[in-house]
Formats: structure tokens, sequence, C-alpha cells
């Protein structure tokens, strides 16, 4: 068995698709129209409820669940999603003990959308503000070989 990807009920497929893809820049792999598919795994479906068959409503909020996104400059990406009409987030960007920077917020349909430095541009700034490979292993809780291959 493969895992294949996460599918999220949409209630605005246009407002969803344009989101996921102009902001958020994930690639379509096909539009069915009621069904997108992005390249990385992610689905839309705006007529859930039909498709299983069964009377679903949308959550307000679930809170139990969030999308997962790696960038390597997460300031830049704070202020595109701050621009962005109709976003409201939980935290700007945070840093972590283990040095990664995250910021979360709600896409349209409020589900929770995580934006994180990609680990290995937190050791690469730990590396460049001269920390040793020793205490940047340490403090991002990587091997020591792994943060020597970034050197």
């Amino acid at each position: 068995m493969q895992y294949q990807g996460t599918l999220i009920a949409v209630s605005d497929i246009a407002k969803s698709k344009h989101f996921y893809e102009t902001v958020m820049e994930q690639k379509i792999l096909m539009d069915l129209g009621v069904h997108v598919s992005f390249e990385r795994g992610l689905s839309l479906q705006s007529n859930y409820a039909e498709l299983v068959g069964q009377d679903l409503r949308m959550q307000s909020r679930p809170n139990n669940f969030q999308l997962y996104f790696e960038v390597e400059d997460l300031d830049q990406w704070q202020e595109k999603i701050k621009g962005t009409d109709s976003i409201e987030f939980i935290h700007e960007a945070k840093e972590y003990p283990w040095g990664q920077r995250v910021m979360r917020f709600y896409d349209y349909d409020q589900y929770i959308v995580e934006v994180s430095e990609s680990m290995t541009s937190v050791a690469k700034r730990f590396l460049a503000q001269g920390l040793s490979v020793e205490e940047t292993a340490q403090r991002t809780m990587f091997p020591v070989d792994f943060v020597k291959n970034l050197l």
C-alpha cells in the first residue's frame, strides 16, 4: 500500500484553487472542476458529501488537522501571506527551541496551514551565524554527519 495524498473538502473550489495555486505556488496536476489535484499530493474537492454519499457538513475550524509546507525564506512568505485577503493568522513567525521558525494561519475553509523554514535552511543559518558543526547538530537535533554535509 502507498499513501497517495490528502484531500480536503472546500466550500468554494475556485477560491481555494486560486489560493493554493497562486498564493501557495502549488502546481496543478489535474483539474476536473469539482476536484483539483496538485503535484505534491494535495487535492481539493467541492462536492465531498455528494461524493461519499453521506450528509456531511463542513466544520468551521476543525483545529485537529493542518497542511504543512516548507520554505527557504520564511520572512518573504510571511509578507506574501499577510498581503492575501481574508487570511487570518494563528501566529506569525516564531522560533522553536530547535531553531525552526514557523507561522500558522487559516485558509479560506478554516483549515490550519503551517509554513516553516526547512530544517536544512535552519542548520545553514546556524552555521552562517558562527555556530560550530557540533553546536548546530545539538541545537537542530541532526546527526553531526548530516550537518557536515551542509558545508
